[in-house]
């Protein structure tokens, strides 16, 4: 195998045991008990330093204020884009894989804040597949219209901005970062709507 495929391959299986699908609490687990994602020594925050531990979809505003970074990814027509192309509006980026049980998860709820904020946010669902081809066809299967079928193969965006699937970063107007969320979330709720607005 080339050197340069061999790193993203390596990503690849590094995610899938870090447990990117991470199930439910199991049925014996107390009602209310914390949904706390684990996160494995190895886990590196963006910047350095070991990731924290924090309850998934909680709002980490520690990269407040940073530029949205320049890295190409494709539109749904094969295009060269960069988040600067949707400057002007706020941007909701979601980093996915379709492999990814939370992220699968949560692309309804990505799919409906969509259309509700049509003209006012845009949401940028980036596919971190190592296969462009996939992204189209998977929304397409299950009816996510609003999202288009943006796509990273080179997987740029992992790890230089996050080490977790799921995750999803609140750019303003100007392409400053104001928040992120790392784990699935459900974006049709009044929480999610106070953050956006936040």
């Amino acid at each position: 195998m080339r050197r340069s495929m061999l790193l993203p391959v390596l990503l690849v299986l590094a995610l899938s045991a870090a447990g990117c699908d991470r199930r439910s609490p199991s049925a014996g687990q107390a009602e209310g008990a914390s949904n706390v994602a684990a996160v494995s020594p190895d886990e590196v925050k963006p910047g350095g330093g070991a990731a924290t531990t924090s309850a998934a979809g909680a709002i980490d505003r520690s990269h407040a204020g940073t530029t949205a970074p320049d890295y190409a990814f494709k539109d749904a027509t094969g295009k060269a884009v960069t988040l600067a192309s949707f400057k002007g509006r706020p941007v909701l980026l979601n980093l996915w894989a379709t492999w990814c049980g939370p992220c699968v998860k949560e692309l309804p709820t990505l799919d409906a804040l969509a259309k509700r904020e049509a003209g006012k946010l845009t949401v940028v669902a980036l596919s971190q597949d190592m296969d462009a081809g996939k992204a189209a066809p998977f929304l397409a299967a299950r009816h996510l219209a609003n999202l288009g079928a943006f796509t990273d193969a080179s997987m740029r965006w992992l790890p230089a901005v996050t080490t977790n699937l799921p995750t999803s970063i609140l750019y303003g107007a100007d392409g400053k970062e104001r928040w992120r969320v790392l784990g699935d979330r459900d974006w049709t709720g009044a929480a999610a709507a106070k953050d956006l607005a936040s």
